[in-house]
């Protein structure tokens, strides 16, 4: 299936959720989850063999196993290899419920091929069509990451190049929590990302940073995005979490003040956040997540929600979005 036929509702299932992400999903949550979004009509789902250790990949490849592989778009990660030994847990983290493997950060060429077997192998399937250079960024690997910048450049960056110069695969690009990195592979000569996965960066709460260089850079390169994480994990929403972390009192401030000016306009902030994050040219797709088979519908509704000029711009006057941000039309 060809990218755009797959994201013509510019929207995705992202499956961080379905590995247990916060919280124990059952599997028969997660299967009903996954089945309710290709009966809404989603066809790009996106997965990591981090989350949840392999389990959301196995959940996902059990959901689609006997759907046309040609109907739909998949897209995994690489950089983590995920073993069969078992890891002691004390129970924290984010995926604090799923299982304890060992997980071992590599971005080589020798582990980059090993990282998409091993995820064909959980997913069912026989071939990926994009694939993301995984959390190769300081938010995951401190002061490491530069380090770990430069293995991936000389490994997974080449892999991915020659994979789909050879039409394995579709597309490659990073799939990170911060934007530096996306920017710094963008600028490299030697290698071509084209579709990047940029996870709580270009959404409602927070897209300043990705304004500045990020986005310019995409423009002038002809580069593409996926937005990940819209609702910034939940706290756009009222959540408790931003950008995977505990969220701040100035955070749910914002949340609330966003909020009140949608309920004011009569909007949904839902429908806020998908547009905003989609109005730019260079996404392609946004791709929440979510464990609740009703909130796909939700997602796909709040496409479609007709929002007034007015309310973007009393965001714009409160300075709550920046006004260099392209604006849904």
């Amino acid at each position: 299936m060809k990218l755009q036929e797959a994201l013509n509702k510019k929207t995705g299932l992202g499956t961080a959720p379905l590995g247990n992400m916060f919280r124990n999903v059952s599997e028969e949550e997660a299967q009903e989850t996954i089945q309710n979004a290709w009966d809404q009509g989603i066809r790009y789902f996106d997965t990591a063999p981090f989350y949840g250790a392999g389990l959301a990949e196995q959940r996902l490849g059990k959901a689609l196993k006997d759907k046309n592989r040609n109907e739909y778009l998949l897209s995994s990660k690489v950089g983590r290899i995920i073993l069969d030994e078992k890891e002691n847990s004390s129970g924290e983290g984010l995926f604090k419920d799923a299982p304890q493997h060992k997980i071992v950060t590599d971005y080589s060429e020798e582990a980059t091929l090993q990282s998409i077997e091993d995820s064909l192998k959980r997913l069912n399937t026989d071939y990926l069509d994009m694939v993301f250079v995984h959390d190769i960024s300081p938010d995951f690997l401190g002061d490491e990451w530069i380090t770990k910048f430069d293995e991936a450049r000389n490994g997974a960056f080449k892999v991915l190049d020659r994979l789909r110069d050879e039409g394995v695969i579709k597309s490659w690009g990073l799939g990170v929590n911060t934007t530096i990195p996306i920017e710094l592979a963008m600028e490299l000569e030697e290698a071509n990302p084209d579709l990047s996965l940029t996870a709580t960066q270009y959404t409602l709460m927070q897209h300043e940073r990705a304004l500045e260089r990020m986005m310019p850079l995409a423009e002038k390169t002809g580069k593409k995005f996926v937005v990940g994480a819209p609702y910034n994990s939940g706290a756009l929403l009222g959540g408790d979490h931003f950008d995977y972390q505990p969220a701040s009192k100035e955070v749910k401030k914002q949340a609330q003040q966003l909020k009140q000016i949608a309920d004011k306009h009569g909007i949904t902030l839902k429908a806020a956040a998908l547009q905003f994050s989609t109005a730019n040219p260079a996404v392609s797709a946004v791709i929440p997540g979510s464990t609740r088979p009703s909130r796909i519908k939700e997602d796909l509704s709040a496409m479609q929600e007709s929002i007034p000029a007015a309310f973007w711009q009393e965001l714009i006057s409160e300075g709550l979005i920046s006004d260099k941000a392209p604006l849904p039309k």
